[in-house]
């Protein structure tokens, strides 16, 4: 086994900017545990804090979601035990060791393995609050979804489509469409151009009930033309970059419309929260709703080129990083 190291970034920038570096985990606290790490899953949000997007404080370890073993536990821990398979939404997984509220460890069932959990987490989740805990999508909604074969998308479009949604994807190329279709998309639309006017020819002039955005510049508008009245806008990433300021008279115009921009934090915030979340995933999992669709590994030690891949669109699905 090598010797424990984390990856940290000193300053913002590009790839080059995450450095590989020798650290003592530390050891658990009251309340805390211990996990070896044994898979990282890479997200959009990482490349936020590396480039400034999202200011941090130096020097900064990223990561977002994991799972591992736990090897130690602290003062007043009875529900976890050494030898525990976790996953886990956290800050500072890029490491061979992660130190961390036991609360928010949840244990793994059997049939799902580490690294599925570590692609699935943060994503899927994320799926969760959109799907469920914003404005909770039923049969017979019209959902408008970017970026379908992403790490939340790939989890969104089956999940969305097994509640009895229709879903019309937004995505860059032919091979990206074909794998939409095939994870339930009932519609795709190819390239950014007259998105609006695309959907509303396949709705019949209505428009869907919620776009769920995680493009953000380029795609805001057309998300918001794409709704019917009184429909949901939900931005919850920004993959070409922020979006530009709306004026409420923007939403007024295109019919009551309703904007929101959800982070997972404020919906996992409490134990009991985090709880009814993953249960609801690892059941999704374990019935075959949905699956860890892994694009792709890298070494967490070659985490930099992870993040090229990641934002020059040529991953799909999730990516793991294996310390």
């Amino acid at each position: 086994m090598s010797e424990p190291y984390a990856i940290r970034i000193h300053e913002n920038g590009g790839p080059d900017v995450l450095k590989k570096e020798a650290f003592e985990p530390k050891q658990p606290g009251p309340g805390q545990a211990l996990v070896r790490q044994t898979a990282v899953g890479l997200n959009f949000i990482d490349t936020y804090y590396r480039t400034g997007l999202y200011p941090v404080k130096f020097p900064f370890t990223p990561g977002s979601e994991g799972a591992g073993v736990v090897e130690a536990v602290g003062e007043g821990v009875t529900d976890l035990k050494p030898g525990d398979r976790v996953g886990y939404v956290a800050s500072g997984t890029y490491a061979t060791h992660l130190t961390a509220p036991a609360a928010s460890l949840i244990k793994l069932p059997d049939g799902i393995a580490d690294e599925d959990a570590a692609a699935v987490m943060l994503k899927g989740l994320t799926a969760w609050m959109l799907l469920f805990e914003i404005r909770p999508v039923k049969a017979g909604d019209t959902l408008l979804v970017w970026a379908p074969v992403g790490g939340v998308g790939s989890l969104l479009v089956p999940w969305a489509a097994s509640l009895g949604a229709r879903v019309i994807a937004v995505t860059s190329s032919e091979k990206k469409a074909e794998l939409a279709r095939a994870s339930g998309a009932s519609d795709v639309i190819i390239g950014y151009d007259n998105v609006a006017e695309q959907v509303k020819a396949l709705t019949d002039g209505k428009g869907v009930d919620m776009a769920l955005d995680s493009v953000g510049k380029v795609s805001f508008e057309a998300s918001l033309s794409s709704l019917k009245k009184r429909g949901w806008m939900v931005s919850y990433g920004n993959a070409s970059g922020m979006a530009d300021p709306v004026p409420p008279g923007r939403l007024a115009q295109g019919g009551s419309l309703i904007l929101t921009r959800p982070t997972l934090f404020s919906f996992i915030d409490t134990p009991e929260a985090l709880a009814r979340g993953a249960k609801l995933l690892f059941a999704a999992l374990q019935d075959g709703t949905l699956k860890a669709e892994i694009g792709q590994r890298f070494a967490l030690s070659d985490v930099g080129d992870a993040h090229r891949a990641l934002e020059s669109g040529k991953t799909t699905g999730a990516t793991i990083l294996n310390p």
